[in-house]
């Protein structure tokens, strides 16, 4: 009776156990490079993840074409929830509108589980200009038109939010893309390059230190990180809001759980923490909610990438 019972009970468990997921590690497809910011808020994610559900979240890392040719193999991959892909708004929003030639479609090829964190531009001028305040650097735009403003590249979330600002201020400034973050860091502390529109990490020690002096958060609400910066609608720049926003996307069959688990993973205090340290704003959201996020953005960026006479550059 008892062998009989433990039979019965093992065949009872075998489908739920077949079912579970995860039951082996899931691989996470990063299209940026290794240390990058992006990089780093979701190794923080899936840490809590991998330690929450019992099973290793690995990263792979393949950055390529500001992030579209990773984004591509993620499209590509098998739909078993076990490679999954770390998603961004630059190639699964910006890619659209630049790059037509795409071997995906953000809102077609993946389904949305949550966001989980985004990174606000900041506008930031070098302490060499005698500039406090987002109305003496408009003030003073106008008066040297073309003045140029850094980025990490044409398309990036950098150069949106400098034509971003140009058409909410009036001005007109000149885009001047690097390959190199850290040369143009350097040329924005020597005022070569005096204004930037930059992620808090890449400048932070610059603040720090009062190289470089920060203007106003491309953001609804202040940054922790920055308390006494204030928003741009505070200071009278009305629906300027810009960010490098972060995300995960998967196939449908294990979204809610992994919904769940990037959720739970987010309402860690540590997590919540080290995010806020870094510049990044933590968040979850739900999977319909991300879906309707990115198709908004796609609307947004694409008037302004088309108002702004903004293309990729070979």
């Amino acid at each position: 009776m008892i062998k009989a019972l433990m039979v019965a009970m093992f065949l009872a468990f075998q489908p739920a156990a077949a079912q579970e997921y995860p039951s082996k590690p899931v691989t996470v497809i990063v299209p940026f490079s290794t240390g990058s910011a992006s990089d780093v808020i979701i190794r923080i994610v899936l840490e809590r993840m991998s330690a929450n559900v019992g099973q290793r979240f690995i990263v792979d890392n393949r950055p390529a074409a500001g992030g579209a040719v990773g984004t591509a193999q993620g499209a590509k991959a098998a739909p078993d929830g076990y490679t999954i892909l770390m998603a961004a708004s630059g190639p699964l929003v910006v890619a659209k509108v630049l790059q037509p030639a795409l071997q995906y479609e953000a809102e077609k090829d993946f389904d949305p589980i949550s966001m989980y964190g985004r990174l606000p531009n900041i506008i930031v001028v070098s302490s060499k200009l005698p500039i406090k305040t987002v109305a003496e650097l408009i003030e003073y735009a106008k008066k040297n038109p073309g003045v140029g403003y850094g980025s990490v590249g044409n398309g990036s979330s950098q150069h949106l939010a400098g034509a971003f600002f140009e058409q909410l201020a009036g001005v007109k400034m000149t885009h001047v893309p690097y390959r190199v973050t850290s040369q143009l860091q350097s040329d924005l502390v020597a005022g070569e390059v005096p204004v930037s529109f930059q992620l808090l990490p890449n400048v932070i020690s610059a603040i720090k230190s009062g190289q470089v002096r920060p203007l106003a958060v491309a953001n609804a609400t202040r940054l922790p990180a920055l308390p006494d910066v204030p928003t741009a609608a505070e200071i009278g720049v009305k629906g300027y809001e810009s960010s490098a926003w972060f995300a995960l996307v998967a196939p449908r069959p294990v979204i809610d759980r992994l919904a769940a688990e990037a959720a739970k993973a987010m309402s860690d205090s540590n997590v919540r923490a080290r995010f806020t340290d870094f510049g990044a704003e933590p968040m979850a959201t739900s999977p319909d909610e991300l879906g309707r996020f990115i198709s908004a953005e796609v609307a947004k960026w694409q008037d302004i990438i088309t108002k702004a006479g903004i293309k990729i550059e070979n």
